[in-house]
Order: structure tokens, then sequence, then C-alpha cells
């Protein structure tokens, strides 16, 4: 609402004036019965106005047709129409610019100004619609029809409607800054319904063609219901708007009374000499004194230093260049750990931590007896490659104590973002280091040992290849000037030693593999993982679960029977869930009494472990003709397969069954079309093929199978079926086959020949050329097996089907 009065009285508005001046006079149909307006009246445009009865208006008058018609009306009684525009852009409009309903004005008085226009002030006293248009030049001219209003018959309801315009006036009011208290004064005199709807209308915040609607709308009932609900917008506006200011005037109180607080404090550390930056930089310059920069490092350094003393602390800047100087002079320079050399006590050390795993412990010291001999050397980049759970992670936090070294572990397990390794460049809002800086920051020393986790599990999207950027990190050659991008300087990364470790090569960069010395870590076999839980799993388990060695007793029978019917695994991650199940159960029963001691039995298993989770393999006797048995390798170790072949009458098709991989299906083509080329050798008809199919399965079809390794067995399983005759007993093979009949050598062999031993298989055949491989493998794991080593296909014939003369 606009209700300045005294400024809108103060100065004089043209006739386009945007701005509505006005003051109430009386009630239009009250104070009009004596009054003659005559039939015909000259008629003024206004635009960006709308004049309402009982509202004086004071307009500047420029336009010659409005001044003719205000010197006819003036002249002749004194009363003028005047209509609105509907387009305040038409600058000499004629009636059908005009809206058809107006206000009849009185002249209350005429002034001609030195510029030639003239001012006149208006007062409305009577609504009226043109009837009939007389002329358009040189004035406008038309006849008029009175306008009156429609009495309401709910006269309960109107007058409750009225109450409100004036409460919610009166809010509007308080709420304006723009309007004087004075207005509440003036609308409190108000005593006449129609007078005050024309007052308020007059007035609001609204747009013209809604003003226009309301002057002409004759039902005061419903113009009474359009003006609240206009009301009510503006109330709503006010309110928000007032929300608005005040929040936004806390903030501003907030801020400058930290400012003020910010400016005393500044002014109270410098009078006692403590200004907070002084103080930064000289902290900055104590640190910088102890580092072991180079020559380019120490200007680059003072350089930063300089733009950081001609900032104002105040700026934002201010605090990403402080904390570029903090990652310089927190970045361990030339700080190293000093090495422990004692090779005996570091063989200990690794051996006290982790059963097994000699490669890897021998490779650490030969690194170290070269270190110690030769004094400097660059330190090598090992990668552990190896199933889940056989302590790829848990091993480099050992081979930092045995060297005296500072632990940094970092997970590479989908990482996508270049940016993580690289840094991002300053410039960018928010900027930090990658985090091998970070990494090495936090360990303070410049020789850590870096575990690179999940190396084989880094993504790649738009953000770019994280392997690629590994790639300098990883390189013996060029990691001694490894350049992050927020650092803007070459850093050393060749004293550290870095571990990656993977559970597969395959998913891993070529470029990137290339760099790094891959130890492979097998699976633990049972005795293996027997000792483990003994000396490792179930000790720390009993601390974790507040329980003494005394207190709770589990036999070696019983970790064998929890590992082959609870756990399928290489490592002894979930045995040592299982274990701490147990524990769990003893807490209960020693909690109840600490005399008691808890000692696991085997009928115990099911109550505390549940129903066992896997059967054990075991080789199963009088195999019928058509069925081998191959070793397999999986990530959680190795495994035994029933391969089975049948032949019936048919047109010499092959069907493969049991969820079978491309690889594994062309070794059963090779296989077949081998026995095929051989027919004659074999003793096979030579129409056999022809009239019969073959079906090949290997049982536990939900679950996927593939790789070469089982070419011998299909080649067996198929052979025995054909002769009828069955294959040799307790004897289990791998290998991968050829088309000319060669046998190729094959991976997996530790954990293929654990698995054959566990399901009680004797004789295992094999490639010649894995004999390296078993030898590797301890004594005391082939211990009882057999190895049948052969070269081609005729010698694993003759040996698992005693067939020759081929």
């Amino acid at each position: 609402m606009n209700l300045d009065i005294q400024q809108y009285l103060d100065q004089d508005f043209p006739e386009d004036s945007e701005m509505i001046p006005f003051v109430a006079i009386s009630d239009e149909d009250e104070n009009t019965k004596d009054e003659d307006f005559g039939k015909s009246l000259q008629v003024m445009p206004l635009k960006n106005t709308i004049l309402f009865p009982g509202v004086i208006l004071p307009i500047t008058v420029g336009r010659d047709k409005s001044m003719k018609a205000i010197a006819k009306s003036h002249d002749k009684n004194k009363y003028i129409a005047v209509l609105t525009q509907k387009d305040s852009q038409t600058e000499d409009p004629n009636f059908k610019d005009l809206y058809s309903v107006g206000t009849i004005a009185r002249i209350v008085k005429l002034l001609k100004m030195p510029d030639g226009s003239q001012t006149v002030i208006l007062q409305g006293r009577k609504r009226f619609e043109v009837s009939k248009i007389l002329s358009e030049e040189p004035s406008l001219e038309a006849e008029i029809t009175l306008k009156t209003y429609k009495i309401s018959e709910k006269k309960l309801e109107y007058n409750a409607m009225i109450k409100s315009i004036q409460e919610q006036s009166k809010r509007i009011i308080e709420l304006s800054p723009q309007i004087p208290n004075e207005a509440q004064i003036l609308l409190k005199n108000i005593d006449n319904d129609r007078f005050l709807l024309n007052f308020i209308s007059s007035n609001l915040n609204i747009l013209i063609e809604q003003k226009q609607k309301l002057l002409e709308n004759d039902d005061l009932f419903s113009k009474a219901e359009s003006l609240l609900m206009f009301l009510g917008q503006e109330l709503q506006l006010l309110e928000v708007k007032g929300q608005i200011e005040a929040k936004v005037r806390v903030d501003l109180e907030k801020q400058q009374r930290d400012y003020f607080l910010n400016q005393q404090l500044k002014t109270i550390q410098e009078e006692l000499g403590q200004d907070p930056q002084e103080q930064d930089i000289e902290e900055l310059l104590k640190k910088a004194d102890k580092k072991k920069w180079s020559k380019t490092v120490k200007e680059h350094f003072q350089k930063e230093l300089n733009k950081l003393q001609r900032m104002n602390p105040q700026v934002a800047e201010y605090s990403v260049q402080m904390n570029y100087l903090d990652l310089m002079v927190d970045l361990p320079w030339n700080e190293f750990s000093k090495d422990q050399y004692d090779l005996k006590k570091i063989r200990k050390i690794l051996d006290k931590d982790h059963h097994g795993l000699d490669k890897v412990k021998e490779r650490i010291i030969e690194h170290l007896a070269v270190l110690k001999l030769k004094g400097d050397m660059k330190a090598p980049i090992l990668c552990l490659v190896g199933p889940p759970g056989v302590g790829k992670t848990s091993l480099g936090k050992s081979i930092a104590t045995a060297l005296n070294r500072k632990f940094v572990r970092m997970s590479l397990g989908g990482l996508h973002d270049e940016s993580e390794i690289r840094g991002h460049r300053k410039t960018y809002i928010g900027a930090m280091p990658g985090r091998i800086l970070q990494s090495i920051r936090k360990s303070k020393s410049a020789n850590p040992v870096f575990i690179l986790d999940e190396i084989d599990k880094i993504g790649k999207d738009f953000r770019g290849d994280p392997s690629s950027a590994l790639l300098e990190v990883l390189d013996p050659e060029q990691n001694s000037t490894f350049h992050d991008n927020y650092l803007e300087l070459e850093y050393d990364l060749s004293k550290v030693l870095f571990v990656a470790t993977a559970n597969s090569t395959s998913s891993i960069q070529g470029p990137l593999l290339d760099r790094m010395e891959i130890i492979e870590i097998q699976g633990y076999s049972l005795d293996e993982k027997v000792d483990i839980a003994e000396k490792h799993l179930i000790p720390q388990q009993l601390e974790d679960h507040g329980l003494k060695a005394k207190q709770v007793k589990i036999s070696r029978h019983l970790l064998e029977k929890i590992i082959d019917e609870y756990t399928r695994e290489s490592g002894v991650r979930a045995l040592s869930r299982q274990i701490a199940a147990v524990m769990r159960k003893a807490a209960i029963h020693v909690a109840e009494d600490k005399n008691n001691i808890y000692a696991l039995k085997e009928e115990d298993l099911k109550t505390v472990l549940g129903v066992h989770k896997f059967n054990n393999d075991i080789y199963q006797e009088n195999l019928p003709p058509g069925v081998a048995i191959g070793l397999a390798w999986t990530r959680m170790g190795g495994d035994i397969l029933y391969i089975e072949t049948s032949t019936s009458k048919g047109k010499g098709k092959l069907t493969l069954t049991g969820n079978l991989g491309d690889v594994m299906k062309e070794s059963a083509t090779t296989a077949l079309s081998f026995v095929k080329s051989h027919a004659e050798e074999l003793e096979i008809t030579d129409d056999f093929f022809e009239t019969h199919d073959i079906h090949i399965h290997i049982p536990e079809g939900a679950i996927p199978k593939d790789g070469p390794s089982a070419g011998v067995t299909m080649l067996s399983a198929v052979c025995s079926a054909i002769k009828k005759k069955p294959l040799r007993p307790y004897l289990a093979m791998t290998g991968e086959i050829t088309l000319r009949g060669k046998v190729l050598p094959v991976g997996g062999i530790k954990e293929k020949i654990l698995a054959a031993k566990r399901a009680g298989i004797t004789h295992i055949m094999l490639c010649e050329e894995n004999k390296p491989h078993i030898e590797e493998i301890q004594q005391s794991h082939i211990q009882g097996l057999e190895f049948i080593y052969v070269n081609t296909m005729q010698e694993v014939l003759h040996n698992a089907l005693g067939l020759s003369g081929f």
C-alpha cells in the first residue's frame, strides 16, 4: 500500500505518473446526489494509475488533447471524465485504447506552469461507463451512464469482511516502513464501508488491470472479497520480507560484531607485540630452518612466504596460502627413519607375526642385506598377489616393525579420480595434495613402508585413470622426482618401500604390472591353518573377548573340523570369525562363573556355529566308466571336480552342461577331436561318432566354471565312457591339452594339491613342466601323494585307463 499522503500533496504528478496520491473525501453515493454532471463530458486519459471516487489526484497535463479537455471542462461545469489507458505506451490514445469504465472528477484547481504545461488537481466523484462516443478530435468527448452499487444481502458476513480489511490494512501499515503511522489514524476515522473499499483499492500494490476490475465491480460483497485476497497476499509478502530482513540484520550484526572484536584483538596484539600474521610467519620460518631443503625448494618457499606477507589476513586467499606453506614445512624432506640391520632379529619378527610366506620374508631380508652392504639403494616395488585372508596387508605392518620404519596404508579399491594420486592444482577451490603426499606427511618420514592395498581394484572413468598416475609413483627410475599438482615441486619417493597387494594380476594394467616385482602368496594348508589358529588367532580372540588362555580349551581335532566344515578359503579370515563365535559362547559361560573352564566339544559345534556350511569333497569309491576327477583353482583356494560323461544313441552331437565357460567348452571340443582323430588306435569303430551322442556334465551347475585345467580330465572321461572302462581309482588330474596331443602346464598347483589331499586322493597326474612347482611345496603337505608326470595325451590315457598301442 502507498499511504504517504503528505509526500504526494507536496509535489506535482504527470498524467502518466505511476504514483497514486490520495485524500479521502466522502461516500460517492451520498454526496453526489445533488450534483449535475451532465449527459456528456470531456474525457482525459490517464496511464499507470486509476482514479477512484473519493480520491484527490494532482496531475501535470502536457498532451494537447488533455489540455483542451481540461480547458473546456473548467469553463463549462468543472467536471471531467477520467479513463485509464489499456497500454501505457500509447502516446495519443483514442477511445479504443481506453477502458470503458472510469471516474467522474471535479477540477479542484488548475495551475499554468512556465513551461506551458498545466497542473490540475482532480477530485474523484462518481463511477461511470461510456455509453456513446461523441468526438475524438480536437479532444475526447463521450456520453456517460452513472454506475451504482449492488447492496449485499449477506450483511453479517459483509461487515465481518470490512472489519478484516481494516485490521489487515493496519497490520500492513505497521510492517511497511515507507508508510507513516499517521495513516492508521486516517483509517480509524473512516466509518463508511464504500469509501473504505475505494480508499484501500486506490493504494494497493497490484497491477493496473486488477485495480480496473475493482473499479468496475458493482457488487460490494464481491469487491470486498477481492480486496481481502489482495491484502492477504501483500501482508504475507511483507511478513516474509520482514523475516528475511531480520535474519540478514542478525547476520550483519554478527559480522560487524566479529569484525569489531577482531579489530580490537588485533589492536591489543599489536600493542603487546603479538601480531597473528607475524606469529604465523615466525612459526613457518622456525620449521623451515630445520628442513634440509635443496636450493630450488628454499627459493620457492621464500617466494611463497613473501606472497603471504603481502596478503591481508582477512582475505580467503590468506588461509589457502597458509595451508600450502604448512604442507611444505610439514613434509619430511630428507628425514628418514633409521633402518634396523640386524637380519636375525628382522627374520625373528617376521616369523613371529606370520606363518609361512617364506618368499616375501626372504625378499625383504635380501633387500636389507644389500642396503647394509651398500649403504644406499632404491627401494624395490613389491606386489603381493594372493587370495583374500592370507595376510598380505598385515604383512606390511610386520615389515615396517621389522625395519624400524613408519607404516602407511592407502586403499586403492574403487579409486576413480586421478587427482587422488597427483593432487589438485592450487587454483581450484578446496584444492588438496594427493593421498600419496598426505600419507607421507602424516608418517613424518621420507622412507616409510607404504602399502598400496587392492591395487587390482582401481576404477577408471571420465575423471581420469589412477593406474596411469601410479606409473610414476611405482617406477624406481622416476619416483625420485615425483610431481604433485598441488605441491608444484619434485618430491623424492625413491626411499619409500612400496608394497602393493592384489588378489589377481589379470585386472592390473600391463605397464603398471611391469614396474612391480610380483610375489605370489599361496593359500594355507590344513596344518598351516591349524598352526596359525593356535599361535595367532586364538590368542588374539582371547584378548579381544577378555578371556584367559586357561579358561578356553579348543583341541586341534576340533580346529581341523571347523576349518573343513565351516570355512572354505585359502586364508584364515573366515576361520577367525568362527573362532570369535566360539569365544562369545565361552564368554557367556565364564561370565556366569569365573572358575568355569569352557572346553569346546564336537557335539557343541552345531549349537555354537550352526549347521556345517560345507561338505568335504571326499573321494567316492567305485566310480563308473565316464567319470574322472579334475583339480580346479579358485580365488578361495583349490577344489576337486567330478567330470561325468555318457554316450547314447544319436547323431554325433556333443552336449556340454554345468555352467561352463568358453575356455572349458573349447577344451571339451579339443578332447573329442583328439579322440576322433585317434579312433583307430583306440579301437573305436568308424561309425561310432555318427551314431552316438556324447554328453559331458560337471555337477553344481549353479556355479560358473572356466579355465583350461580340465583338458586332460575331459579327455580321460570321454575315452572312459566310450571304452566303457573306469579310470584308475584314487586318481585326480590337471593340465591343458592341444590338438597335437601335448599336455601343457597350469597354475595354482599348491592349492590343487591341498584340495586333492583333503579329499583322500593318492595319485595326481599333471604336466612334467609343473614338477618344479611340486618341489617348492613343503614335504609335509605332499606326504602320502604319488605324482604322475606326463607330456602327451597318450601317456595320460595309458596311466589313467591302461590304454596302449598308440
